[in-house]
């Protein structure tokens, strides 16, 4: 049992999806999913799928929710720049630390996996269209 709570950079790239990231901006500035849907002129169902990271804002709705969250898009995007800092949280034991650092590698290793598999799917649907 090793303490990676040191570690661990809560909404950084390898850690945290932007759905991630806008759901903690959201919740730091007190708002509820619906609160937040109607500040942008949005479906609920719209703001849901970005937190579930089904589906991303446009341009011009990510600037929005840099202004009402008051974080930088660069840090929406990516989790580098002006946003959160990491959770204070005392509940956090060693072993949950533990635990989230292998959920975070999995998440890194899934997301790798669907890179190849991508690129898998598209070498194979050249050739089909070459042998088609």
């Amino acid at each position: 049992m090793t303490d990676t709570t040191a570690e661990i950079d809560w909404y950084g790239p390898e850690a945290a999806t932007f759905g991630d990231r806008l759901a903690a901006g959201r919740e730091a500035a007190g708002m509820t999913q619906q609160i937040l849907a109607k500040r942008l002129g949005v479906k609920l169902s719209t703001l849901q799928g970005w937190e579930d990271d089904v589906s991303e804002p446009r341009a011009n709705k990510l600037s929005m929710l840099s202004g009402v969250l008051n974080v930088s898009m660069v840090w929406l995007i990516t989790g580098e720049g002006e946003g959160l800092s990491a959770p204070e949280d005392e509940t956090i034991t060693p072993e949950m630390s533990d635990i989230l650092g292998e959920i975070r590698a999995m998440r890194v290793k899934m997301k790798s996996q669907a890179d190849k598999l991508g690129r898998l799917e598209k070498s194979l649907r050249l050739l089909l269209k070459e042998n088609g």
